[in-house]
């Protein structure tokens, strides 16, 4: 008998501070080097998106890759490839610590969407609202040791 899964996470993490140093027009590139970290784990990634302080990703997560080791993988090696570059110079690391919420089948057209619309979404709500947002909806006690 074959075995199937489908395991969906929306993962969110920050900058070190929640600094605003992720330019916009220097993204893409980190981008590109994101999509090439995530095949590499087995997983496939359906959408990733930024904003100065922080980056969402939907991914579908392979059974043989733990969570926080794709993350740790995901944020070490984009961490190492940004102080190399000159794309981000104010980039000192990344926030301790992510979100990762799992997503149904059916959710998975939404989130995508909702991660592309970051640019339109954070017109109005800062990222703490959207996290403290996400946090709640997802069932998550929000520690508020961890928000300035």
């Amino acid at each position: 008998m074959s075995s199937y899964r489908q395991i969906y996470y929306h993962i969110v993490f920050r900058t070190h501070n929640g600094e605003k140093v992720l330019e916009q027009e220097n993204i893409r590139s980190l981008f590109a080097y994101i999509m090439g970290i995530i095949p590499k784990r087995n997983c496939h990634l359906y959408r990733i998106n930024a904003m100065e302080d922080h980056v969402h990703i939907l991914c579908d997560l392979h059974p043989s890759v733990a969570l926080a080791d794709l993350v740790r993988d995901v944020k070490a090696s984009s961490s190492m490839w940004i102080k190399e570059h000159p794309s981000f110079p104010k980039f000192k690391g990344w926030a301790e610590g992510y979100g990762a919420f799992t997503c149904s089948f059916a959710e998975k057209d939404r989130i995508a969407a909702y991660i592309k619309g970051q640019q339109e979404h954070h017109k109005k709500f800062s990222f703490e609202e959207e996290y403290h947002k996400l946090l709640q909806e997802h069932g998550v006690k929000v520690d508020e040791r961890y928000f300035p």
